[in-house]
């Protein structure tokens, strides 16, 4: 990957946990209806890395469903806590979707852009200083 410093997370509980050896590919708050649900009303707040970068240690459980996007999606959590630990598109199974506050320093990653702003709740606070998508943006290169 690269010299990157490990970065460390985990879940609630401490039965799952993670080591990330590689940046992340992106870093950004979803709004789409789906995240609404996993973060209990708010967006998630996710940052995006290369698979093989990422070590899981614990068991975690899966959730198959379609994303807004239209994407096959698997949704992975602690099955002792329920803290949605991450997730990836079967699309891009290459990547995986960490959850920013199940990082050891959730300061670590801020998101750097805003998407699916159409499906935000009138109530939302979206950062309009950062680069706001009204839905899924194209997916780029590793993304």
């Amino acid at each position: 990957m690269n010299d990157a410093a490990p970065v460390t997370g985990g879940c609630l509980c401490g039965a799952v946990r993670y080591t990330l050896v590689a940046e992340p590919v992106a870093a950004r708050q979803c709004w789409c209806r789906l995240c609404q649900y996993l973060a209990a009303g708010s967006a998630t707040t996710n940052v995006i890395v290369p698979r093989a970068a990422l070590t899981l240690n614990g068991a975690l459980a899966d959730y198959a469903s379609h994303a807004d996007s239209g994407n096959a999606m698997h949704r992975h959590f602690c099955p002792s806590c329920g803290t949605p630990v991450g997730g990836y598109a079967g699309v891009r199974a290459h990547l995986y979707v960490l959850r920013v506050g199940t990082l050891d320093d959730p300061d670590h990653y801020p998101p750097q852009a805003t998407i699916w702003t159409d499906a935000a709740p009138r109530w939302a606070l979206i950062d309009r200083d950062k680069p706001c998508h009204i839905g899924q943006p194209a997916a780029t290169g590793a993304s």
